[in-house]
């Protein structure tokens, strides 16, 4: 009975991943995939942006089929932690959502991303398409011709993997659990890090 029950909900997400690509392309929406550490910050940032549909918390990148939370986050399944977004390409650009990307994460700390770490924490880019890996790439270039940092960016640009989306109660946390999620995000030192690395806050989306 496990066992029929665990095939079952393997299909139920992958059906899941399948139906959210197929509901953008029919839509003419695009999809985008970060991964910036705890997925539940990352939602929010892209949730207040004029042109996004929708944000999806879950996992990416690597080889175990239908991950669940407690594995990912046990560090033995090379997924990380990744935010996928539905926008409208129409409405704004990918070039948008990859500068907010880039003021929403530690680009220069590998296998971490503030109070988190491990490779389930890595930050990245996965691209959809060869459109997508043009301008990720070229973003990284700018930022490393800016001088801004000392250190090598480590955030990896690769091809999209299978997305498995995360458990329900980790999609809108933030909204679901507003004190415990600014907690967490207080104690974890993000804040604080991101005005370090970025400056103003006010240009980028918390």
């Amino acid at each position: 009975m496990r066992t029929l029950l665990v095939a079952t909900l393997a299909v139920a997400t992958a059906l899941s991943a399948m139906s959210a690509s197929a509901a953008a392309a029919t839509s003419g929406h695009a999809i985008a995939t970060f991964a910036g550490g705890c997925f539940w910050c990352m939602e929010p940032p892209y949730d207040e942006l004029d042109g996004v549909i929708s944000t999806t918390s879950g996992y990416t990148g690597g080889h175990k089929p239908n991950p669940t939370y407690e594995e990912v986050s046990a560090g033995t399944t090379g997924h990380t932690e990744a935010v996928q977004v539905v926008y409208d390409p129409k409405r704004i650009s990918y070039e948008r959502l990859l500068e907010v990307f880039w003021r929403n994460i530690d680009p220069v700390t590998p296998n971490a991303q503030f109070c988190d770490h491990g490779t389930q924490y890595r930050s990245g880019i996965f691209y959809h398409d060869a459109a997508q890996q043009r301008l990720a790439d070229e973003s990284k270039r700018v930022l490393e011709a800016s001088g801004r940092f000392t250190a090598p960016i480590v955030t990896e640009i690769v091809a999209v993997g299978t997305f498995y989306p995360a458990e329900e109660y980790h999609q809108d946390y933030y909204k679901k659990n507003p004190i415990r999620y600014k907690l967490y995000r207080t104690s974890c030192g993000r804040d604080r890090r991101l005005a370090e690395l970025w400056g103003d806050p006010t240009a980028r989306r918390k």
